[in-house]
């Protein structure tokens, strides 16, 4: 009976700790592909939440709901905004930029980490230099962390 009571405590408690609720945080890395040093490549990170909801119409053939809220409402005043270097230089794709970069993400990451969250996922994309006369590009990463709500 003892072994009984013990489980069913043993379940309930992990079902208690499954049951919390994650926070999110995206990390963005955004570096540059454009050469001689004329882009911007940053690490941004959001210090204020938004609920997305107040920026969302909900169309259908029925209704249409309009949201009394502008898109300009939704920008984040408060942000972190790292700077880091290009990925070219006068002379090419510069490595040791590469690696410094490198060095400040792994830097964001482990603070990240000592804060309390969990490096849940990577994505990452490419806008590349569509030909001659172009010369633009970006190579965006978005570091999403998890913690348990407090």
């Amino acid at each position: 009976m003892k072994k009984i009571i013990f489980i069913a405590l043993l379940f309930i408690s992990m079902m208690e700790i499954n049951a919390q609720a994650y926070e999110y945080k995206i990390v963005t890395s955004i570096e540059s592909v454009v050469p001689m040093g004329m882009g911007r490549s940053r690490i941004i990170s959001a210090e204020e939440d938004k609920n997305y909801k107040e920026y969302t119409t909900s169309r259908s053939e029925e209704n249409t709901k309009q949201n009394k809220s502008k898109r300009g409402d939704s920008k984040v005043e408060n942000f972190d905004e790292t700077k880091i270097l290009n990925f070219y230089s006068a002379t090419g794709i510069n490595f040791q930029n590469i690696a410094s970069n490198d060095a400040m993400l792994s830097s964001k990451v482990n603070t990240m980490i000592d804060e309390g969250w969990d490096l849940a996922f990577v994505t990452s994309g490419v806008e590349s230099d569509a030909g001659k006369g172009d010369g633009t590009g970006i190579f965006i990463t978005r570091f999403i962390f998890k913690r348990l709500k407090s």
